[in-house]
């Protein structure tokens, strides 16, 4: 299971990238042609606000995979081990439940707008909030995946803290470990034989 979901928010990285590539055609190319040319792409703007959306929800699911959203670990960082696994079961249940929430909603949205056109591109408004339902069966998907290695004890003492304070801390974190690889690495120096003079 976490191998098919790597491997999907690997394919999501990929998507997103074609997304963002076709937002700055879409935006550039609208812009050059309305100052360069008195001309545009009718539905750039549209379909860049649509591409957004859908960008930022799947960047969300790869988000979620890689553990990267902000949080504060002050008080899950101080609880023992078997606190810290309590405070990630209770935080997976409560996510999933608004997973749940927000593909109930989503898929509302969906069924409502689906007759409804968009006013320049002609194309179903229901795809617009279809990025919804992705997101929230994607991350049921995910935190299912994280919520049982909690249960079944698969989840390593530095993996019960899933969020990241700040950039700042994980990137002092990262030196700090590379310091302390580098003096491991270094063998003690010993005085010369008979003594220092």
């Amino acid at each position: 299971m976490s191998r098919a979901l790597a491997l999907y928010c690997r394919a999501l990285e990929y998507l997103i990238a074609v997304l963002l590539a076709a937002m700055v055609v879409l935006v550039f190319g609208n812009v050059v042609l309305r100052y360069g040319f008195d001309s545009g792409i009718t539905v750039s703007e549209e379909v860049s606000r649509w591409l957004f959306v859908w960008l930022t929800f799947l960047g969300g699911v790869v988000a979620l995979r890689e553990h990267a959203h902000l949080g504060t670990d002050l008080l899950v960082s101080r609880l023992p081990v078997a606190g810290r696994r309590a405070c990630v079961v209770a935080g997976h249940v409560l996510m999933l439940y608004v997973a749940w929430l927000l593909f109930r909603g989503s898929l509302e949205q969906v069924r409502i707008n689906w007759e409804v056109e968009a006013p320049v591109s002609g194309a179903s408004v229901g795809i617009f909030y279809a990025a919804g339902c992705v997101f929230s069966v994607s991350a049921a998907l995910i935190l299912a995946s994280d919520l049982w290695r909690a249960l079944t004890g698969r989840l390593g003492e530095s993996e019960l803290v899933m969020v990241k304070d700040s950039e700042e801390q994980g990137e002092l974190e990262a030196l700090q470990a590379e310091l302390a690889r580098e003096h491991a690495a270094v063998p003690p120096t010993l005085p010369p034989a008979g003594g220092a003079r």
